[in-house]
């Protein structure tokens, strides 16, 4: 054998293998996603017989002995029997979503074409009419049986229905981009079905072998390969709920770090391996760091060159710009714990300075004070330090004005105030955010506090900025929490305007709402209960069941979504006295608590004698339950 067909083998050794890796990945990409839409469903049947076929065909390449070989060729026809009808059935999908849904005649067609695909292979698995398999030169081969032109009828007719199906699918876009992605899904839709065609039994014994065969063959899988890349892309945006870039960065990520990262490591070992036969070197002992080299160089070529295959096939324009800020934010943004434990790490820092063992930092800027940090052990009476206006207010005016001190003494502590930069600026008086609260070290507190530029001044910025920030990021959390929820326009809700819905009715605006939304609703409207975004620009006001509020002039639209939820909520309310400890108060004493009386996850969970983790499990499903209830109402007037 020539060095030349030495190669071609290889190549098709990995070609076959990379595309059972990209079916089998592109199904289990598949199957993460909406498998509730009629497409990603079928789209998975031809993904799955299109893995199943390739499969088999990599074990045979690895040139197994001849009853093994015969039953991996039998076992291939569970996808070579069934593509057929399952390509016939995606396009029976794509036609429905356009609005041309089947009146029976194509369901028919469907079950008919899947009972005459189950025929086929039950020929394969108990008799030699459809293939028989003979034996060529070391192994066995393929040939074709007395019946199998029965099945080359049913390939192309299945096929090109099909096919004619993508057509009528195609001319009932109406967007460019609709019209765009179907014409992508056109030219590469009859790529699993002709990639997976048994074209050996066309041909002789052995002459897949040969040096015109392997080039052929090789050819039709390169091309295969990236018709399957092809295919996925259009495939993908139906039934999704995202933007087309989230759609596309999904994929794209996948791809790369995915299949390409598989396909890498396959031909490292193929040709390695190779390479050692042909240069007398031990490839067994190279194949691994050759492995894992090339798998590691790849993923920090994927790192560093994404953002630019990013920008060049979703990106453009201003929506790079956009995302850019989008992603600054993300990348600068802290959560509250990690702002806490810089806090912490500032607190522990100046009990190390001034040598002192208890310090603590409290935040005012919130509805209720909160304990941020606390070094030391001691009982901190949190309560009666914050309640007490007449200390904060004299705190608050310490660093305003020049007093000697410059701090207020409370028990054994020496507090500080701190105090917010955002204000300050424009000429207002700077806003107290917080106390910081030192151990009494008089001599010392005061000599550090009293010069400006010192260590413990610096400590104390450190605090202040910190605690600024959290109290800004926390305000933004709070305002993305309340809209978010009320943005109605989704990806699945698009399609409903990119193909013609003949005979559809439109839908109606003033039906019931999804659940899934209301839910978020519910939980935005209930978490900003006493102000926010989230209930004064809420999609529930426009409810049957406020709306009747409102005309009734009883109620401001705010407060009949206010009086609504807490109907609700009173109705899970059980009968008899209160318990707090109860499994049947359980879900009620949550809502009650945590939104009506706006009380924090801690204190709650430490009144319920439960976990935090557990206290927002039950939270969801009380919120949940809440949901439901308006739903059912909004079901009530409808009727």
């Amino acid at each position: 054998m020539s060095i030349l067909t030495t190669l071609l083998l290889t190549v098709n050794e990995t070609l076959t293998a990379g595309n059972a890796i990209i079916a089998v990945s592109l199904l289990l990409f598949n199957l993460t996603r909406n498998l509730n839409n009629r497409v990603a469903k079928t789209s998975a049947v031809v993904l799955a017989c299109v893995a199943v076929a390739y499969v088999a065909d990599a074990f045979i390449s690895l040139e197994p002995d001849n009853p093994a070989h015969e039953i991996a060729s039998r076992l291939q026809w569970i996808g070579i029997a069934f593509i057929p009808a399952a390509m016939y059935h995606l396009s029976d999908a794509l036609l429905a979503t356009t609005g041309l849904p089947s009146r029976g005649r194509r369901k028919r067609v469907i079950r008919l074409l899947y009972l005459i695909g189950a025929a086929f292979l039950l020929s394969v698995a108990f008799s030699d009419s459809l293939i028989l398999v003979v034996a060529a030169q070391e192994s066995v081969g393929i040939q074709a049986g007395p019946a199998f032109l029965s099945y080359l009828v049913y390939f192309s007719l299945a096929n090109g229905l099909a096919f004619f199906n993508v057509q009528r699918a195609r001319k009932r876009c109406l967007t460019q981009a609709s019209a765009r992605r179907m014409a992508y899904l056109q030219i590469a839709f009859l790529t699993p079905a002709l990639g997976i065609f048994p074209y050996s039994v066309l041909l002789k014994p052995g002459d897949e072998f040969s040096l015109f065969g392997l080039l052929v063959i090789n050819t039709a899988n390169v091309v295969i390969i990236l018709m399957l890349f092809f295919l996925s892309y259009p495939l993908y945006f139906f039934g999704s709920d995202r933007p087309d870039r989230l759609v596309k960065k999904q994929l794209l990520d996948f791809l790369l770090r995915g299949p390409a990262t598989g396909l890498i490591a396959l031909a490292v070992v193929n040709f390695t391996t190779q390479a050692s036969r042909i240069l007398s070197l031990p490839g067994e002992a190279f194949t691994p760091p050759a492995v894992v080299g090339s798998v590691l160089l790849w993923q920090w070529f994927v790192s560093l060159a994404l953002p630019y295959f990013e920008k060049f096939f979703i990106y453009r324009d201003e929506d790079d710009q956009q995302i850019t800020k989008l992603q600054t934010l993300s990348d600068r943004v802290l959560t509250h714990t990690d702002l806490s434990q810089l806090i912490m790490a500032t607190t522990e820092s100046i009990c190390d300075y001034l040598r002192i063992d208890m310090a603590f930092v409290i935040s005012l800027a919130g509805a209720k004070p909160e304990l941020v940090s606390k070094v030391g052990s001691f009982d901190l009476d949190e309560g009666s330090l914050v309640n007490d206006s007449e200390l904060i207010r004299q705190v608050s005016q310490l660093r305003s004005v020049r007093r000697d001190p410059p701090y207020m003494e409370w028990d054994d502590f020496a507090l500080v105030p701190l105090r917010s930069s955002r204000a300050s600026g424009n000429g207002a008086e700077a806003l107290t955010i917080g106390l910081l609260g030192l151990l009494n070290n008089e001599s010392k507190i005061r000599a550090e506090l009293a010069a400006p530029g010192g260590y413990l001044e610096a400590y104390v910025n450190r605090v202040e900025t910190s605690l600024d920030d959290m109290h800004l990021q926390a305000e933004m959390y709070n305002l993305l929490e309340g809209l978010l929820p009320q943005f109605q326009m989704t990806r699945s809700r698009a399609v409903q305007l990119e193909y013609r819905q003949s005979g559809a009715i439109p839908p109606r605006i003033n039906a019931l709402p999804d659940r899934d939304e209301l839910f978020e609703q519910v939980r935005a409207a209930l978490r900003h209960y006493w102000g926010g975004s989230g209930i004064t620009q809420s999609n529930m006001i426009m409810l049957r069941s406020v709306q009747g509020r409102i005309q009734s002039g009883e109620e401001t639209p705010v407060n009949a979504l206010r009086k609504l939820l807490e109907e609700a909520i009173t109705s899970l309310k059980p009968e008899g006295e209160r318990k707090l400890m109860s499994p049947e108060w359980t879900l009620y004493n949550i809502l009650q608590l945590r939104f009506l009386e706006n009380r924090k996850v801690r204190e709650v969970a430490r009144r319920l004698s439960m976990s935090e983790a557990d206290l927002y499990r039950k939270q969801r499903i009380a919120i949940l339950a809440v949901t439901d209830l308006i739903l059912n109402q909004e079901q009530a007037l409808l009727d």
